[in-house]
């Protein structure tokens, strides 16, 4: 008999990143000795212009690219844990009492986020979570307020839904790529602790610098460069369609001086990207220094790319597995999902949601 229904943290749940280029899915369960183990995962590219900025523009062709994914992954998990774009949320530490129950608090969270919301609350999709006890002392706590528009996170919802999915959590990419570096960061000298770790996702059209230390977002940033900067230069060199250069990229098959014309120049000037974002990080905060820099998104499979940014920044690079030293199920090829990895942060931070209290 099966009462996971009663209790939602062991109920079974695939994480699902739709994201300007993919559909992402991961399922993760729970091993009898502890830890995790990688049940299956699938990735489905998107069509041009079915989500741009986060936003998804065509619901009928990112529900089929679901559907899609969702038939290679092989589960009958229906249950599904989602993000927003952390452009499109809104969030807010306050502080509030201690002790307010939570009918109470609802009502200290709303006229507190009539201040930041530049929109109208019916609007939104406003939520909240305790952090725990304020600096200033025991009588206040600390707490996360994330709003969003309606209409983001129902974009969402529908997709999955029209996929036959049933979403049961909405996160923010950010806070599930948060989730999934807390796994690599714990295998990092001294776990990590006391030191700033910048984690660069490169994304599609967009890379996202979030410099942490001790689990605390310390300064985040968002440039425009990413990996189409890439497919671009294909299709100018080869005369390719997007499609044809995408596909020639994931394969690897392109003509030999591909990589000192083209994948050469678009490394260095990531890792010129990534050098900047560590400058504006100096200028803007009181750190100096970065210890760790930990490369995720797609373009973080890029053959050699840890040396390239290592060498222009002079800072320790790795590229993100947050599933190494998981045991893996006979159902997922260790290889495709050490390729796949470093763009598989979020969809893991997002499995990893089964597992919470």
């Amino acid at each position: 008999m099966d009462l996971s229904i009663f209790n939602p943290a062991k109920r079974p749940l695939i994480g699902l990143d739709v994201s300007s280029s993919s559909v992402k899915m991961v399922e993760l369960v729970e091993r009898e000795k502890g830890g995790y183990q990688v049940e299956r995962y699938a990735i489905e590219p998107l069509p041009r212009e079915a989500v741009v900025d986060g936003k998804i523009v065509n619901i009928e062709v990112v529900a089929d690219t679901i559907r899609s994914a969702y038939k290679r992954l092989g589960s009958n998990t229906r249950y599904v844990a989602m993000a927003l774009p952390s452009a499109a949320v809104i969030s807010k530490k306050i502080i509030l009492p201690a002790g307010l129950r939570e009918q109470e608090m609802e009502v200290q969270v709303e006229s507190e986020a009539n201040q930041y919301i530049p929109f109208a609350l019916e609007e939104v999709n406003l939520d909240f979570q305790i952090i725990g006890p304020a600096p200033s002392g025991p009588e206040e706590v600390e707490v996360l307020l994330a709003a969003s528009r309606k209409e983001m996170v129902e974009d969402r919802v529908a997709c999955a839904e029209a996929a036959d999915l049933r979403p049961v959590v909405m996160d923010v990419e950010s806070y599930a790529a948060q989730a999934a570096f807390e796994l690599i960061e714990s295998r990092l000298p001294g776990g990590g602790q006391d030191q700033v770790i910048a984690l660069v996702d490169v994304g599609a059209n967009v890379m996202n610098v979030t410099m942490l230390r001790n689990d605390q977002t310390v300064y985040s940033r968002e440039q425009a460069f990413g990996g189409g900067l890439l497919t671009q230069g294909i299709m100018r060199a080869y005369g390719m369609s997007v499609e044809e250069a995408e596909a020639a990229k994931r394969t690897g098959s392109l003509p030999e001086n591909y990589e000192a014309e083209i994948l050469t120049p678009f490394a260095e000037n990531l890792a010129q990207e990534v050098a900047r974002a560590m400058q504006f990080f100096f200028t803007s905060t009181p750190y100096t220094q970065v210890d760790h820099i930990v490369l995720a998104g797609g373009c973080a499979v890029i053959e050699g790319l840890s040396d390239v940014v290592q060498a222009q920044t002079l800072v320790n690079t790795l590229i993100a597995n947050p599933f190494q030293g998981m045991a893996i199920s006979s159902k997922v090829r260790p290889r495709s999902l050490h390729a796949d990895a470093p763009a598989l942060m979020v969809a893991c931070g997002l499995a990893l949601r089964r597992f919470d209290q």
